[in-house]
This record gives C-alpha cells, sequence and structure tokens, in this order.
C-alpha cells in the first residue's frame, strides 16, 4: 500500500507520498477556511484520488483545524458542567499573573460565560467517596437548562472525579442526546480541577469542529485508511480522532520532529536543536535521541495538560509582517500575511482588492537575492520582485535606508526573534548545545540556519532532504499510539523503613502495577481495534514523582517489578528521581517522595522506511550569479560533494543559503551537513 503523507500549515499543504521506496513530493496553497479543499485538490494533483478511493492509499494527515480554532477562540458553543459551588473554575482559574509588575494587567479570556456554566449533584471527597450523591431531580433539572441553552457541545468536570468516574459517566448518558459531550474523566483522568478542566472543555469545544472537517475528507476519500497526528507524534485512526480534539493542538509540529528524528538517525546526528520555520510561525525544540514530550504545555492563554511534544511557538515566518511601531524602530511579526494575500511578491489579490503591500520576511529574502523567481516551488509560481521592492520601499524611506537595508534589517529581527526561542527551550534549560547540530526545515528554514547558528555561537547544522515538507515527512515515519494516566496517591519514603502516615500511605510495587496493567489494557484495546496485533505492541510505564509538599512533579520511568524486590523498587525509582531532580534543579532533598501519576505509553510497530541513496557522481556544477554566489539544484548534488559558501540550494519545495564561512557535506541520501571555518569531511 501506498503511504502519504499531509501536512496542513498556515500558508501551505504539503503532501509527501511514499510508493515501493520512492518519494514524490507535492505542495498546494492552503485553505483555511475548508483545510479538506487543499488536501484533496493536491491529491488529485499528484493523481492519487483513485488509489485513495480503492482504499490503496494510507493517508496520515497532520491538521491545524483545533489549533487554530483555540488560539482564535473559535471553537463551538460549550456549556461547562461541574460540582454545585464550582461554577467558576475555569474563570478564576490558578490566579497566576502572566506579568508579574505589571499594575494594570489585561483580563483573563473568560473560557464558558457564566449563563452557560452548570452545577449539579454528586459530590466526591479527596479520596473517592461519595458526600453526596446525584439524583434523578438533579439530572432532570439539568436536562431542562441544558435544552434552554442549546449548546453545541458540553463539558463534564467534576471534583476528583479520575478517582470513581461514576458520576461523570451518569451524566455523560443524560446529555448525549443533545449535543457533544467530553467528560473529564476520559479525557484526562489527573489531578488539578483547572488543567483537567480546560482540557475538557477544549476536547469539547473543538471535538464538533475536528468532526465536521474529518468526516468530510473521509467522505470524500472513502475508503481510504486515514490516520491523524497527534500531539504526542503518534497517531491515531480518523474515525476516532474527534474524540481527541485536544490531543491534535499540536498535530504539525509533531510530524516535524517525528521526521527530524528519522533524519537525525538516518545521518549519525541524534542531538537537534530544531526549528521549523514557515510561512506564519516557528517551533523550535530539541531531540536527544528521542522527542520529548510534556505536560505542562499552552495553547493561547490556556495550560494544555495532555501529553504533547516539547516545543516553544512563536509568530516568526516567512509571512510575517514588517512594519515601523510608534517609536520610530522596525519590528517584524507576530501578524503574518498568511496564505491569502501572502507576501507582497506573490501578487496576489482577494476578493478583487488591492494587491498586498505589507513587506513581509519573505519579500525581504526576495530582495536580498536569496529567493530566486525562477527556481522558488520548481518554477510553478511566479514571485513579482518589483512587487516586493514596492512594498519595502516605504520602510525604506522612513527610516532613511536602502531597500538592501532595509530588507537585512528585516531579516535580522526575525533571526533575533528565533535565536531567543532556541536559547528558551535549550541553553535556558541547561542544555549544552556545542554537542548538537542545528537542525532546520519548514519552507523558509534553509535561508535562515546558518545566521542562527552564528547567532547561538554553534558550528554543525543540518538541512535534512525535503526540508520544506520534513511535517509531512514525518507523517510517514510515526507510529500508532496512545498516551494515557491515571492519578494516584502514595508515598516512597527516603528511607524505605520510614513509617508512612495513613492518610498518605506508602504504595507497594504490586498497586503501582496494577494501575499500570489496567491503563495497558485499556490502550491495548483500543490500538487492537485499528488493527495492530498485540505482539507488535510497545509499552512504556513511568511515574510522575515530587517531594512532598512541591505542586510540580518530574517524570521517571517505571518498571515491573517482582513482589520479593519491594524494597529494592521503591529505592530504585526514588534513587532515580532524586538524580533527576538534581539534574533539573542542582539540588536533592532528603524527604518524602509522593506518587501523582501513573502513565502509560502503547505504540504500534516502527515502519520500516528506507531513503533512496544518491549518487556519488558526477558532481553537480553551479550557476555563477552576478553578486558572486553560487547556485546549485539540489536534486543534481551527489553524496561526498562540499559546497562552499555563499550558496544557494534550490528545490521544489525550499532554498537553502550556505553563509560565507560555511560548508555543506552531501550524505549518501542528500541531507545536508553544515559546518563552520573547519570543511567536512
Amino acid at each position: 500500500m501506498m503511504s502519504l503523507g499531509v501536512d496542513t500549515g498556515g500558508t501551505f499543504t504539503d503532501f509527501v507520498l511514499l510508493d515501493h521506496g520512492l518519494l514524490r513530493i507535492h505542495k498546494v496553497l492552503s485553505t483555511p477556511s475548508a483545510p479538506e479543499q487543499a488536501i484533496l485538490q493536491g491529491i488529485a494533483e499528484m493523481g492519487l484520488m483513485n488509489a485513495a478511493t480503492s482504499g490503496e492509499l494510507r493517508i496520515t494527515h497532520g491538521s491545524t483545524v483545533a489549533t487554530n480554532a483555540a488560539l482564535e477562540n473559535k471553537g463551538v458553543k460549550t456549556a461547562f458542567v461541574t460540582n454545585k459551588g464550582f461554577s467558576d473554575i475555569l474563570t478564576i482559574g490558578r490566579q497566576a499573573r502572566a506579568e508579574l509588575y505589571n499594575l494594570q494587567p489585561r483580563p483573563s479570556p473568560i473560557p464558558v460565560e457564566k449563563e452557560l456554566c452548570f452545577e449539579t449533584g454528586g459530590r466526591l471527597d479527596a479520596n473517592g467517596q461519595e458526600i453526596s450523591p446525584i439524583s434523578e431531580t438533579d439530572i432532570n433539572t439539568l436536562i431542562e437548562a441544558i435544552k434552554a441553552a442549546k449548546p453545541e457541545a458540553i463539558a463534564i468536570c467534576h471534583l476528583f472525579s479520575y478517582l470513581d468516574p461514576a458520576t461523570e459517566k451518569v451524566i455523560e448518558a443524560a446529555l448525549t442526546p443533545f449535543a457533544y459531550v467530553s467528560r473529564s474523566s476520559e479525557v484526562l483522568p489527573t489531578s488539578g480541577e483547572y488543567e483537567r478542566g480546560i482540557a475538557t472543555w477544549l476536547n469539547a469545544s473543538l471535538g464538533p469542529l475536528v468532526k465536521r472537517y474529518i468526516d468530510q475528507l473521509r467522505q470524500a476519500l472513502f475508503p481510504a485508511n486515514i490516520a491523524v497526528m497527534q500531539s504526542t507524534g503518534g497517531t491515531i485512526d480518523a474515525k476516532q480522532a474527534a474524540d481527541h480534539a485536544v490531543n491534535m493542538l499540536l498535530s504539525g509540529p509533531a510530524g516535524g520532529l517525528s521526521g527530524a528524528r528519522f533524519m537525525g538517525n538516518v545521518s549519525n546526528t541524534p542531538n537537534l536543536l530544531t526549528f521549523d520555520m514557515g510561512g506564519t510561525s516557528t517551533d523550535v525544540a530539541t531531540i536527544q535521541g528521542h522527542i520529548k514530550l510534556t505536560t505542562e504545555g499552552n495553547i493561547g492563554p490556556w495550560p494544555v495538560a495532555v501529553p504533547q511534544v516539547d516545543m516553544h511557538t512563536i509568530g516568526a515566518g516567512g509571512g510575517s509582517i514588517a512594519y515601523i511601531d510608534d517609536g520610530g524602530l522596525l519590528q517584524v511579526g507576530p501578524e503574518s500575511a498568511g496564505a491569502y494575500p501572502g507576501p507582497a511578491c506573490y501578487n496576489r489579490t482577494v476578493n478583487n482588492s488591492n494587491k498586498p503591500t505589507q513587506p513581509t520576511v519573505t519579500d525581504a529574502n526576495v530582495m536580498l537575492g536569496r529567493l530566486r523567481p525562477e527556481l522558488f516551488l520548481g518554477g510553478n509560481m511566479t514571485l513579482d520582485v518589483n512587487a516586493a521592492h514596492q512594498a519595502l520601499q516605504p520602510l525604506a524611506k522612513q527610516l532613511n535606508l536602502s531597500l538592501a537595508d532595509i530588507a537585512q534589517g528585516i531579516i535580522d529581527i526575525a533571526n533575533d526573534h528565533m535565536a531567543s526561542a532556541l536559547r528558551v527551550i535549550s541553553v535556558q534549560r541547561g542544555v549544552d548545545i556545542q554537542q548538537f547540530h542545528l537542525c532546520s526545515f519548514g519552507g523558509a528554514g534553509g535561508l535562515h540556519v546558518c545566521a542562527l547558528a552564528d547567532a547561538l555561537q554553534m558550528e554543525k547544522a543540518l538541512v535534512p532532504i525535503h526540508g520544506g515538507v520534513l511535517s509531512a515527512f514525518g507523517m510517514l515515519t510515526s507510529v500508532t499510539e496512545r498516551q494515557l494516566s491515571q492519578s494516584i496517591s502514595g508515598i516512597i519514603p527516603t528511607n524505605i523503613n520510614n513509617s508512612v502516615n495513613n492518610a498518605n500511605p506508602q504504595l507497594s510495587p504490586e498497586k503501582i502495577q496494577h494501575h499500570c496493567d489496567i491503563l495497558i489494557a485499556e490502550g491495548t484495546k483500543a490500538l487492537q481495534q485499528e488493527g495492530i496485533d498485540k505482539p507488535l505492541i510497545s509499552v512504556t510505564c513511568s511515574l510522575d514523582l515530587r517531594y512532598q509538599g512541591q505542586s510540580f512533579f518530574l517524570n521517571v520511568p517505571w518498571t515491573k517489578y517482582k513482589t520479593e524486590y519491594e524494597k529494592s523498587a521503591l529505592t530504585t525509582i526514588a534513587q532515580a528521581f532524586h538524580q533527576q531532580h538534581h539534574h533539573r534543579y542542582g539540588h536533592a532533598l532528603d524527604i518524602d517522595i509522593e506518587i501523582v501519576n501513573v502513565r502509560v505509553a502503547l505504540t504500534g510497530q516502527q515502519p520500516s522506511i528506507e531513503l533512496p541513496t544518491i549518487p556519488t557522481q558526477p558532481t553537480a556544477k553551479p550557476t555563477i550569479t552576478t553578486e558572486g554566489c553560487r547556485i546549485y539544484q539540489r536534486s543534481d548534488l551527489v553524496a561526498g560533494q562540499i559546497i562552499h559558501g555563499p550558496a544557494l540550494i534550490a528545490e521544489t519545495v525550499s532554498t537553502t543559503y550556505i553563509d560565507i564561512n560555511w560548508h555543506g557535506y552531501i550524505d549518501t541520501v542528500g541531507n545536508i551537513i553544515l559546518t563552520k571555518n573547519a570543511t567536512p569531511p
């Protein structure tokens, strides 16, 4: 069966087809109002419609529908149901201020309006014991209130429901006939009522949007096998995607990291500092042989406590708009020209309006000769150089600079934004980036890789083959996956012989493993429903641990232990936590350790993908421009070839700029390994 990876971005929708060992790539402009249209257009242009509708094509898709709706607060009308007296949980939040010393902060947005917040009975205590049951009157009253409000979705979040979901299940059954329903004990069965409530609300408000979009895509491509990338870098069957909308918020970027990890392993560069620069934003992350996950992510102002790739995102991309602020300073982003109208050099109008005149990073690269009109998208899309010049002219005139200077200034500011983001995800976390390669991908990443490496004082970089569509390629390398969690409460004493009070008892290894086994059974069943044989499922267990009294936790691997080794099992996990805490924070404490959550990751078999090798001769010859810059076609490069900067490497989906003092070595599959000063082997 052929496999197609699809990544829907803010500006372009990318396609990578794997057909009997051969790769084909394609790009079309995105259609944000109806993302499935761009996907269907690309599939048709690649001649794959018959293969899709005959069941011969497997499609793995990274979607931005949930992401964009969450960022723009355009989810469906959603009701929030909780315990009596707690309808303000989502509005109050954690009372944390984004700007500590701002005496006049902007009011935080309200997730659910007061008239859509409903209270009902059915209260549990902190140990999961029922304080007051939910009555039939409670249910009937709630049903009438929901009927009157007419929400399209409902989020249910009761206190401590992760310990016993029975009450939430009763409410879910009663309300399902009236709207799309999400309950917190299914979406995120962990402690923290605010974070759990936000995750459930996001899942509910985004679910109908994802469902409509996926249903339209499935209907148009039936009976094609369609999977959707999740925020963890694993996939889920499209039929189940709508029930896990909150797990798709970093769907596209996760595909990029999956592709970067694969390319890093192929090139023997497993430690990567990555930046994915597209038309609208740039995502940065670190890879140390594996993709790091976090449960402390955010989408806009909202905490997202479900597992997702650990990355940092900023509004800097090829379409980021440059402007002069009120203080007379040049600024770039975060506003983007997007796909329509796009940068001025795209020369595109919307609804017969005037052509775009706002200058962007892409226009600056055109001005500096780093994007060549004859080479852009393989010559399939025209770039208007004059339109780029005209867009830059007002800024140049206002600042009394030449067009070249204003263009370079725009590039420098965009680079500074991205370098700052890269430091946040690496240096500020104690990562020694001298042991890493800077890995660029995305349509615009290759143009900025050398400048960013210089800013970070790095001397090694990697530009993957097909880097302009690496997120789509990463869809092909991903595995079917489930990430499950369950809150538990217990203590691991620092001294294993210490007595532990009954209010917070010591957990035995058997009890910890029992919770793991429940999650393993649930995840195995879900993967088997997607056609994965049980022997092919890999399972990894871990524990969220913290010192007693702390608010935040660290995740530590858990291995199944036999009963006779109880003390050594707990001692081992305690030592691992102490070591990780010391590595992260510089110290360890001699106090008891509290277990917060059990986590289980289940994955299917890794797809077997081998990239085709490229020829070793003859060496590609460059075209020399009047500026003294060499231009190569990436498809003409051969394994072992060395390219000295300044040089441009042009390909259909992106362009790479090798700066002066940098050298590029072409490996056996076509990746460019960059080094500064020293010539690569």
